[in-house]
């Protein structure tokens, strides 16, 4: 029976591994985000997200990364300061997508937002270099923009598309 079961985890390992590959355009960045995510929460790429204006997208990057560029409407909430209290009025059963960079910060945030109750709470998978790669706009204080903050030159190599700003 154990062996049974071992190679039940073994090929949906296997399984889950090229299903992750495959979601993002890039297949390098892909296997780059399979091997960082824990994948432990409920996961939505770019094209999958309805075109809802009622959806709320919380951005977990730093202050300066946002400025640069983010999602339209998205609030900013941050990462190394984020407090729950940022978003008490945001009801529990609220459609939240919560993304970062390409979806690292994000899960991590979005794991903290499960524990606390929200019940419909997704991590944008592969992040705001994702969104874009997948031709989704993004804005700053002046409207659309193809800048995208990297955070920095190493993560700047999985960015595919836009304007890349450190």
């Amino acid at each position: 029976m154990k062996i049974y079961i071992l190679i039940f985890i073994a090929t949906l390992s296997v399984f889950t591994t090229v299903f992750a590959q495959k979601e993002v355009l890039n297949p390098k960045f892909g296997s780059m985000l399979n091997s960082l995510l824990a994948h432990n929460v409920k996961e939505v790429l770019p094209n999958n997200i309805p075109k809802d204006s009622t959806i709320v997208f919380l951005d977990t990057r730093e202050k300066k990364e946002f400025k640069v560029s983010h999602i339209k409407n998205a609030t900013w909430v941050g990462f190394s300061s984020f407090n729950l209290k940022k978003i008490n009025t945001i009801p529990k059963d609220k459609k939240i997508v919560v993304y970062c960079t390409v979806g690292y910060r994000s899960e991590k945030i979005t794991e903290k937002l499960v524990k606390s109750g929200y019940t419909n709470v997704s991590n944008l998978y592969g992040g705001i270099f994702e969104w874009v790669h997948q031709n989704q706009t993004v804005v700053n204080d002046k409207g659309v923009t193809e800048e995208v903050h990297t955070y920095d030159k190493v993560w700047a190599q999985w960015l595919d598309k836009g304007i890349k700003k450190y």
